[in-house]
């Protein structure tokens, strides 16, 4: 009986992910499910980052420095010649997301190790040049 027992833990551990695996997005956020081998994984077993969310915000800031096209002016006085304006300015802006992962879209999936339950990580959509 040990030996059966010891053989059945030896194939579970080889069918066991190792490693990072590519997955398919079968329904988007909220309710995602994504398809990696022959499993279907869904919210409940996932973890995903939170920027391949609808609504995810970020706050940029910078600095431009650049300057206007020239335009000419219209009327022929001096004042109003063609020219252009310096730009020199500091800027914050927001950016919210609107858009997330789509059925058919492939998603880097890593297995989560030292849980009560079986978790992964979608990390990020993935593309193949």
């Amino acid at each position: 009986m040990a030996k059966m027992v010891h053989t059945m833990h030896e194939i579970a551990q080889a069918e066991r992910p190792q490693g990072t695996m590519i997955g398919i997005i079968v329904a988007p956020p909220p309710d995602i499910k994504v398809q990696v081998n022959n499993i279907t994984l869904t919210k409940e077993d996932v973890y995903i980052s939170e920027y391949l969310l609808i609504g995810y915000e970020r706050t940029a800031k910078g600095h431009i420095k650049s300057a206007t096209q020239n335009r000419s002016g219209g009327s022929g006085q001096a004042q109003y010649e063609s020219h252009n304006h310096e730009i020199d300015n500091d800027y914050t802006d927001n950016i919210v997301y609107t858009d997330t992962l789509k059925v058919g879209d492939r998603v880097s999936v890593i297995p989560v190790y030292g849980q009560d339950a079986q978790l992964y990580i979608i990390e990020d959509k993935v593309v193949k040049l």
